[in-house]
């Protein structure tokens, strides 16, 4: 069952970045396409209708709207269109990531909060 829940969540990653991409796309009508900025705009928003605190309810409307919103949306685009931007966000996944990129991001964010404190510490000081 675990399996099943990881591979339905790679799909669902897949086809959110295959909508946005559609999104894009001059040959999607208008309509659909926004619908899909409507869809992908809510699936990558740390905002949702229900909060997520909120006991089995918050996380509902993640298991619930966003894949709903996303079958509604593929459905709309053409199937040949909808092929080739899911292979494009499957070659977009399977790119290398950077370990030293992460790493120098997360110096950043370290030094940033070192700062931050430091800061703080002479302004309650002072």
């Amino acid at each position: 069952m675990i399996k099943r829940a990881r591979l339905w969540a790679r799909i669902v990653r897949r086809d959110v970045h295959a909508v946005y991409l559609a999104s894009r796309d001059p040959r999607v009508p208008w309509y659909t396409k926004a619908l899909a900025i409507s869809v992908t705009g809510y699936a990558l928003s740390p905002i949702d209708l229900i909060p997520d605190f909120i006991p089995i309810l918050g996380l509902l409307d993640d298991l619930i709207i966003v894949p709903l919103g996303i079958l509604l949306t593929v459905r709309l685009i053409p199937p040949d269109i909808m092929a080739e931007h899911r292979a494009a966000a499957l070659a977009t996944h399977a790119r290398p990531v950077s370990r030293i990129g992460a790493g120098a991001i997360i110096a950043i964010w370290v030094m940033m909060l070192g700062l931050s404190v430091w800061l703080a510490y002479k302004y309650i000081v002072a």
